[in-house]
């Protein structure tokens, strides 16, 4: 099953063991219903944010989304394994096609605060996408390539070896800088609901 269709499999089965409707998840979460449905329907998965506005909605961490099994010693990932991708498509509810390869570098770490990411940043098409905003912080290491980051109404140009760390409640978006891809490692920490339970 792909990354998509668990994630999806997973809102659904939450959202059915706390009875409520997907209008209900839709308006506590601050999405589209319309959003919620491709989620559950395995389309692509949005963006970071309202996935996370979705965990928070539900009470759950955002790794509980993202996670198998979860364990409870380290996660080593090492050169000669591959993490699944997880293909987010951007802010716009109606996309189609995934702007970010996501590989989740701590999936199956039980309790944890960061989610930590490689993820292949392809150039942009079309018009800009709003900006997003949600609770936490994030850490961004340029792998290769180069990224532009809108941040509030500033804007940085990240090339090979910057970094840059930001409060993502401050409206921002990340895209591959010119014609050419990018690889950045991410970490995100968003803070949980305090809801789940162990």
């Amino acid at each position: 099953m792909s990354a998509e269709k668990k994630i999806g499999a997973k809102v659904r089965q939450m959202r059915d063991a706390k009875q409520m409707t997907v209008e209900q998840l839709a308006e506590q979460s601050q999405c589209h219903a319309d959003q919620i449905r491709q989620i559950e329907d395995g389309a692509l998965v949005p963006s970071l944010t309202p996935l996370m506005e979705i965990s928070r909605a539900l009470g759950v961490r955002l790794g509980t989304l993202l996670d198998d099994d979860p364990l409870d010693g380290p996660v080593v990932f090492n050169s000669t394994q591959t993490p699944n991708v997880i293909r987010f498509s951007g802010k716009d509810p109606n996309a189609t096609c995934s702007n970010l390869d996501f590989y989740s570098l701590g999936a199956g770490k039980r309790d944890r605060h960061m989610e930590p990411f490689m993820i292949d940043v392809k150039p942009r098409t079309g018009e800009a996408p709003p900006l997003s905003a949600h609770e936490g912080e994030e850490f961004i290491f340029v792998l290769s390539g180069a990224i532009q980051i809108n941040y509030g109404r500033t804007t940085y140009d990240l090339e090979a070896g910057e970094s840059i760390y930001y409060d993502s409640v401050v409206p921002h978006d990340v895209h591959a800088k010119g014609d050419d891809s990018a690889r950045i490692l991410a970490v995100v920490y968003a803070p949980c609901s305090g809801t789940e339970k162990p």
